[in-house]
């Protein structure tokens, strides 16, 4: 063993080894790759590598649903994996599907044989073959060119590796603490003893520098090692069990497999400190690698059974499916296992009756993941509401874009408040109503301190006083993240959608002053309306309209133009429809917004030469960007011009952008937002007016889909949705049938789906007169 390996090995008692969690209900016989039978199983249809090329920025490695632990390869892109690529730098624990920027990445872990030369992870990244690759929901396997073999799995709070190595007495596992997809602060790595080590990490970053956040991580070998040591800086040392810096340190564990080829390791992680880590890994731990892949599989299979299918190609399910997948990602776990949490005031906090998430892309997934998660997962959501609530009560403000522990302000507008309203519709916040609204009123009514991390509504005061938020270009940013002032023109807009929903709440709950008010300041995308061009149009501090005429050129604007904004006036559709010259006036410009014509002839096509120009191209564009967020409303606008049966037309163009490829991700899927949007549409409801519990209705792609619903919330424990005989020629509606009474109008509220078993469509060749009344459209928010 070595003396300082003896030496080592009489502190093994200060981590206790692993208890066994209890297995699943559905375990199953795991194979010698981690994969169990899995006869007609639903996750055979995932495939985690849809999105990971072409900057939809997804992850292939292991997780379980809304797991802290994302075990994945990093191969070198700045958010993790990318299909193009060839090497892998480690395997690290924690990961964002589909993120613009870099974030995570911590403790990228590498097996290799031989001596320690680099500890630049860039430089001792492993080469490896896409052949060699599998993976699925909770599993993930690659073969190395070294010869390696590297699977990994995962638990709630903990990440399994295991290597299968050569016959070598210089088998090493790397245990780099000092790189990562971010900027790293500060790390501590120590050798506890033969089996175990400890990291904790410091680091910051997202698109832009944010507050600091620290990860503790402890993970135990399934043997002891023969040899170890540290590395600081570059240079790596023998025998030593410490190693701390502002970056550049790691740890060094050597095995002799020339008899057992195979090591195991399990690495537990925690926001709260390294006993919370060495806990989470106590009560997840100590399985072994199959039993732990069997129970991730099992738990994923329990959550894609939520959605039962009929009908469809083979590749229209494993594209669906996939997309269900990636839905339940995030957010993600943040309390430890004994309930403790680090909130955003940095102090240590401990759930009551509530498990603690963390990771909020509201900007994004307010829109459509929210929504889906309230139908498929409310348990779930409901505590992801709480938790938002938490975020308010201990850090004195709600969040904008929030990661771990922090705020990083990235995007604009007011996400949070259609995030909590939505709960709210939903029948989530059943005894919080009033700690909901209290914070919602606070944060719609003012801004946060320069003294708090927060920037909420930034440009609040304008807004309130003159009824827009103005664009100031290059104005100073005072704090990390994006600027309200440099998107004002759709901050704007965002802000009367958040004074809508927040309106309706109010009227609800009694506060009958509040809400009139709010319901007036929903109007505000009036006040950007520049009559001259038809258009919506950023103003200046002043009150002038400022930026190009021409909407395709528009500035203020985030991530988008005033054509691609036009639309997102959920809350009044009617009178944006008035502002812009009628019903008929709207149809032509949506018909060009959408290049109609050519869609008839050819949706993919269209799809992919006319509307898409890139993953990042936002600006200088009239027509519809399905890749990105303040479009995903804009087809089913048609429900509100009397013709609904283009919706369909554009839907079901947009469904061709999702594929089974590695490139078949439309844009960044934004912690799951696109994936939403692909499962929403082809199941043939989708939330028109986010914030609400409105679902607006459009062909499905499926004969026939079954939602099991919780029975607290759903009485009837399910819904179906039936459109026999829909197809690429046969895809629209005649007539809808709710239990079998007509359902004329086309959309459906949450009332409905509680009340109700089945929605039936009959579907057609041709458009009919389905939905086309003005009574048929979905009502102005009050």
């Amino acid at each position: 063993m070595g003396v300082a390996l003896a030496a080592l090995a009489l502190f093994a008692g200060a981590l206790a080894a692993p208890g066994a969690e209890a297995a699943p209900a559905h375990d199953g016989q795991a194979s010698q790759d981690g994969q169990a039978s899995r006869d007609g199983q639903l996750t055979d249809l995932v495939d985690p590598f849809i999105g990971t090329e072409n900057e939809g920025n997804t992850y292939p490695g292991a997780s379980v649903p809304f797991g802290m632990v994302q075990l994945s390869p990093d191969t070198g892109h700045n958010t993790g994996y990318d299909h193009a690529q060839d090497h892998i730098r480690g395997f690290s624990g924690i990961h964002l599907s589909g993120v613009g920027c870099g974030l995570g990445g911590d403790l990228p872990t590498l097996p290799t044989t031989g001596d320690i030369t680099e500890t630049d992870y860039a430089r001792y990244a492993a080469k490896f073959r896409h052949d060699t690759e599998r993976a699925s929901p909770g599993y993930y396997k690659v073969g190395l060119d070294s010869g390696i073999t590297a699977e990994l799995t995962a638990t709630t709070r903990t990440g399994v590796q295991r290597y299968t190595f050569p016959a070598t007495d210089r088998a090493n596992v790397l245990l780099n603490a000092g790189q990562s997809l971010h900027r790293t602060i500060s790390t501590t790595v120590e050798v506890l003893d033969a089996r175990t080590v400890r990291t904790a990490i410091t680091g910051s970053g997202f698109c832009q520098d944010t507050k600091p956040y620290t990860v503790y991580t402890v993970t135990r070998f399934d043997r002891p090692f023969t040899a170890f040591g540290t590395w600081k800086d570059g240079r790596v040392s023998t025998g030593t069990t410490r190693s701390s810096g502002t970056a550049g340190n790691g740890a060094w564990l050597r095995f002799d497999t020339t008899q057992d080829h195979t090591v195991e390791a399990t690495t537990a992680l925690s926001y709260v400190d390294a006993a919370g880590a060495a806990g989470n890994l106590r009560a997840e731990g100590g399985r072994g690698f199959d039993r732990v892949a069997g129970a991730a599989r099992a738990a994923w299979e329990r959550r894609l059974r939520s959605v039962r299918t009929q009908g469809g190609s083979d590749t229209l399910r494993r594209t669906f499916y996939s997309s269900l997948y990636r839905s339940f990602l995030a957010p993600n776990i943040g309390s430890d296992t004994d309930g403790r949490y680090t909130g955003w005031d940095q102090g240590i906090h401990r759930t009551s009756g509530f498990d603690y998430y963390q990771n909020w892309s509201l900007w994004d997934t307010y829109r459509t993941q929210t929504q889906l998660l309230s139908l498929l997962a409310p348990r779930e959501a409901r505590d992801m509401a709480i938790s938002v609530l938490k975020i308010d009560e201990e850090s004195g403000w709600l969040p904008k874009w929030g990661y771990g522990t922090v705020e990083t302000n990235i995007m604009t507008g007011d996400p949070v408040t259609p995030f909590l309203t939505n709960a709210y519709a939903q029948g989530l916040l059943k005894g919080y109503e009033e700690e909901a609204y209290r914070a919602l009123r606070k944060n719609a009514d003012g801004a946060p301190p320069a003294d708090s991390p927060a920037v909420g509504r930034e440009a609040n005061s304008p807004y309130i006083k003159a009824g827009y938020a103005p664009y100031i270009k290059d104005r100073p940013h005072a704090k990390p993240g994006d600027s309200d002032f440099d998107h004002g023109a759709s901050a704007t807009l965002e802000y009367a959608l958040s004074d809508a929903m927040l309106g309706r709440m109010a009227r609800e709950l009694g506060h009958r002053e509040d809400a009139a008010r709010y319901t007036a300041r929903a109007q505000n995308y009036r006040k950007i309306f520049d009559p001259s061009t038809g258009f919506f149009r950023a103003r200046d501090a002043r009150g002038a309209f400022t930026g190009p005429a021409d909407p395709a050129q528009s500035e203020g604007f985030h991530e988008g133009t005033s054509w691609q904004y036009q639309w997102l006036v959920p809350q009044d559709l009617p009178g944006m429809i008035s502002l812009i010259g009628g019903q008929d006036a709207a149809n032509r410009r949506l018909d060009s917004f959408f290049a109609y014509d050519k869609l008839l002839g050819d949706p993919a096509k269209t799809a992919r030469e006319v509307w898409v120009n890139g993953p990042y191209s936002y600006y200088n564009a009239d027509k519809y960007n399905p890749q990105n967020e303040p479009d995903l409303i804009a087809p089913y606008t048609y429900l509100s011009t009397g013709q609904p049966w283009k919706t369909t037309d554009v839907v079901h163009a947009a469904l061709t952008l999702f594929t089974d490829a590695p490139t078949g991700m439309t844009g960044n899927d934004d912690l799951g937002t696109m994936s939403a949007w692909m499962v929403l549409s082809s199941i043939g409801i989708f939330p028109v007016q986010p914030g609400t519990d409105t679902w607006g209705l459009s062909t499905p792609v499926f004969d026939r889909v079954d939602l099991s619903l919780d029975r607290r919330y759903y009485p009837h424990g399910g819904f179906t949705v039936r459109a026999p005989g829909t197809s690429a020629t046969q895809r629209y509606v005649a007539s809808a049938r709710l239990d079998g009474r007509e359902q004329s109008r086309t959309y459906l509220t949450g009332a409905d789906l509680r009340a109700s078993r089945t929605l039936s469509f009959t579907v057609g060749a041709a458009p009919s007169a389905w939905g086309t009344a003005p009574s048929a459209a979905p009502p102005v928010v009050r």
